[in-house]
C-alpha cells in the first residue's frame, strides 16, 4: 500500500535556511495562501490576517525590526528569503493565538506541497509591539485589533535534496 501523499508531505517537509533571491512564482504562491484561509479557526471567527511581503524596502525594513528582537538588527533571520507571509490574528477573539499558529501549519505544509521551502520564523509579537512594527501594520492595512503571531519565509531553496528527520521520540505518543 503506498503512502497518502498529504502525509507524506507531512513527514517530509523541513526548513529551509538558505534561499535562491528567485522570487515565489504565483502560481506556487496562491494554494498556499488558499491552504491557510481554510486553516480551523475557533468558532469559525476567521480571526487571522496573512500579509504577503514581497516588496524589498518592507522585507528589509522587517528583517531588521526581526533581528533587533535577537539584539542584532544586522542579522538576516529570514536567510535570504524572497517572501514573508505575516501571520496577524485579532486578539479580541480568544482563540486568536491558537487560530494563527493553525494557519501557519497549513501554510508550511502547503508550500511544501507545491514545491516551496519555507520556515516558521519567531518574534513576530514582538515586533509588531513596537512603533516601527504597528507603522507597517497601519502601512498595510492590518486592523489595530491584530497581534503578530508569526512569519514564514518562503522560497527556492539552494540546498537541494531532502534533509533527513531526526527520530521519533519513543513517548511522542501516550495512548490512555
Amino acid at each position: 500500500m503506498s503512502e497518502n501523499p498529504v502525509i507524506h508531505t507531512l513527514k517530509t517537509r523541513r526548513a529551509c535556511r538558505s534561499y535562491k533571491p528567485e522570487q515565489v512564482r504565483e502560481e506556487d504562491l496562491a494554494p498556499i495562501l488558499e491552504a491557510g484561509t481554510w486553516a480551523p479557526t475557533g468558532m469559525g471567527r476567521q480571526s487571522p490576517r496573512i500579509a504577503v511581503v514581497q516588496n524589498p524596502d518592507d522585507l528589509a525594513a522587517l528583517e531588521r525590526l526581526n533581528g533587533g528582537v535577537m539584539g542584532n538588527p544586522d542579522s538576516h533571520p529570514f536567510y535570504g528569503a524572497p517572501t514573508v507571509l505575516v501571520v496577524f490574528a485579532d486578539a479580541t477573539i480568544p482563540t486568536y493565538l491558537a487560530d494563527g499558529n493553525l494557519v501557519i501549519g497549513n501554510l508550511l505544509n502547503a508550500a511544501a506541497a507545491v514545491g516551496v521551502d519555507s520556515c516558521y520564523i519567531w518574534r513576530t509579537t514582538e515586533v509588531f509591539d513596537s512603533d516601527e512594527g504597528k507603522a507597517l501594520m497601519k502601512k498595510w492595512g492590518v486592523p489595530e485589533t491584530c497581534r503578530g503571531i508569526g512569519n514564514v519565509i518562503l522560497g527556492y531553496g539552494k540546498e537541494g535534496g531532502t534533509r533527513t528527520p531526526a527520530p521519533r521520540r519513543e513517548d511522542y505518543i501516550i495512548r490512555v
